[in-house]
């Protein structure tokens, strides 16, 4: 029988309803302990890893988690060996290859690794990214045309291609070999590609569905390095040099970091640290990222950027970008996707208020339904997923925002929570007849809806998953790693904490408590409605903070309030870089009352 959280600081409801719960149960304290005996680490990096599931025997190795250990062969993936042969003979024979790639950051890092890759052999792809308001997702038949006009012998999708069964019958009828590089979960039978190599497909028995297209990009290149290598081939190319793509794609896809995609983002990070990549690097300055590169910096800075360019300008951007190495056109880019992400902001702002407005009417004063799912006319196709990801996070469930046509069509996104699989409900959402075309993975998903099928979709979702949502908020007690002071949050701990980073899905990052403590001076700072305060403990230590979109809510409203407590304040910690100097801030996640 499962062990019963324990709770932290006694707070059974804090101001955002949650009670906050020791993210270690007996078994895994007893863990810490013994890891930190056994090896010499902190005692707070040791809770930390064992709250994460870090055995004592792999304690050691978690912390230098390498490509070598953890990479199993690309073969377990099935179609990989037919996948990589034809690729090679392409290779070899000099043929015409085109890409056809995704518009999101996964798929200009998964078209940008191809192109680096193929352009090691003189060979210079053709790239199709689609318009994402005109063509709408993955292959079709029209693109498919102009890509086999120009020359293309061989066809690649990337991040995409796994559902497209017309458009690939189409380019193999043309005369087009296609190969298909994916990971989105498959819906019906799987198209006829020549190969085709899925993680989600239901015959691979890899274990690697939780990979990125980008990840499962580079376990192709690794075969097919092979499969050249076999034929003779010397100088080929040193595909860890690509990792900081894979990395940057690792992130901003949001899949789990743990095993293989840790390691993934670990070393790829390194190889970004160096700035090989103009691109990456006239993104990084261009979003006035400070530091070295870090999680934050891919998933908040540069990831945005590359998607603004298909949210709401021109598509193929990221991927030009990715693939550049001229630095002045780098930067030009650069400069172009900065612009378009200003506006893409702009839009989100206006859009999340409305969408707002609309979920606390139909939510009221009771629980409201279990899945919102909101549309509106008046908001850009571009950004739909994001509103649903500011509407999963202000009201703890599965969101849709759906941008609604002038003949009452519609394209929407979906963003859920852990335990309710939206991918899944999405697809039998289509194999049911509910709505036209849908799908995606666990914790996001895109549709289509025809005239009329807004309600029934919305009381579809809310009987398929009013359950494995209510587990979920149910199980949504904030979990804290341990207890922290203003004076003891400093560099060296937040150093320490990296070495078990980094942070994201699937590893999350560390919420301390810091028990009676108090706001000194929050005011709202910046366009998003943040609250920039300073954590002060009652020995006169004090640590910057921030709470991020939190003006006009009821933790921005106890701060402002009654900040001056003495209240216990929960959050995680991150390095500051300001003019040469590291310094730690906190990011606030909840408030609570002492307990009387």
């Amino acid at each position: 029988m499962p062990e019963t959280p324990r709770p932290f600081l006694d707070i059974t409801q804090s101001v955002s309803g949650r009670a906050w719960v020791d993210r270690l149960d007996m078994g895994a304290a007893r863990n810490a302990t013994a890891i930190g005996q056994r090896t010499g680490i902190p005692d707070i990096l040791a809770r930390i890893m064992a709250g994460r599931g870090v055995s004592l025997e792999a304690a050691e190795s978690y912390l230098e988690p390498t490509i070598r250990a953890l990479m199993p062969d690309p073969s377990t993936m099935t179609g990989m060996d037919d996948l990589a042969e034809r690729l090679a003979k392409a290779i070899t024979d000099n043929e015409s290859v085109a890409l056809f790639g995704d518009y999101d950051v996964d798929g200009a890092c998964s078209c940008a690794l191809m192109t680096r890759y193929l352009r090691h052999f003189g060979i210079e792809p053709q790239v199709h990214i689609p318009d994402r308001i005109f063509e709408g997702y993955g292959p079709n038949s029209a693109a498919m045309d102009k890509l086999i006009e120009a020359g293309a012998s061989l066809i690649i999708t990337l991040d995409c291609g796994t559902t497209s069964e017309g458009p690939i019958a189409h380019a193999r009828e043309k005369g087009a070999d296609v190969l298909v590089i994916d990971h989105h979960l498959v819906d019906h039978d799987l198209p006829p590609a020549n190969a085709l190599v899925n993680p989600n497909r239901p015959d691979d028995i890899s274990g690697l569905g939780y990979l990125c297209a980008a990840g499962v990009t580079f376990m192709v290149l690794v075969a097919v390095n092979r499969a050249l290598r076999n034929r003779g081939n010397t100088g080929l190319p040193d595909l860890l040099n690509l990792l900081d793509l894979v990395a940057l794609a690792t992130v901003c896809d949001v899949v789990p970091l743990t095993g293989l995609n840790r390691a993934f983002v670990v070393r790829g990070l390194e190889v970004a640290r160096r700035g090989e990549k103009p691109g990456l690097s006239a993104l990084a300055l261009a979003a006035r990222a400070s530091g070295p590169l870090n999680p934050y910096h891919l998933g908040f800075l540069i990831g945005p950027r590359i998607n603004a360019g298909g949210r709401i300008g021109d598509a193929a951007l990221g991927t030009r970008l990715l693939a550049l190495d001229d630095e002045h056109q780098a930067m030009v880019i650069a400069a172009q996707l900065d612009e378009l992400n200003g506006e893409r902001q702009r839009i989100e702002v206006e859009a999340v208020e409305q969408a707002a407005a609309t979920a606390e009417a139909e939510i009221g004063s009771g629980e409201g339904p279990p899945v919102l799912v909101l549309a509106s006319a008046d908001w850009h196709p571009g950004v739909v997923g994001l509103i649903a990801a500011r509407l999963r996070e202000r009201y703890e469930r599965p969101s849709f925002a759906i941008a609604l046509n002038p003949d009452g069509t519609g394209t929407g996104s979906g963003r859920s929570m852990p335990g309710v699989d939206l991918g899944s409900a999405v697809i039998e959402a289509v194999e049911t007849g509910i709505i036209p075309k849908g799908g995606g993975h666990a914790m996001a998903a895109g549709v289509s809806l025809r005239p009329g099928d807004l309600g029934p979709f919305r009381a579809f979702l809310a009987e398929k998953l009013s359950a494995s949502v209510g587990v979920a908020r149910a199980a949504s007690a904030l979990k804290i790693d341990a207890a922290l002071t203003a004076r003891g949050a400093n560099i060296d701990l937040l150093h320490n904490l990296e070495r078990a980073g980094p942070y994201g899905a699937g590893n999350p990052s560390p919420v301390f408590a810091f028990p009676a403590h108090r706001a000194r001076f929050p005011q709202i700072v910046g366009k998003g409605g943040h609250i920039s305060f300073s954590l002060a403990s009652d020995d006169g230590a004090k640590l910057k903070a921030i709470a991020f979109r939190a003006a006009g809510t009821a933790l921005g409203d106890t701060l402002m309030r009654d900040g001056d407590g003495p209240l216990h304040f929960a959050g995680g910690l991150s390095i500051d870089h300001y003019q040469g100097r590291e310094l730690p801030q906190f990011r606030l996640i909840d408030i609570a009352s002492p307990p009387r």
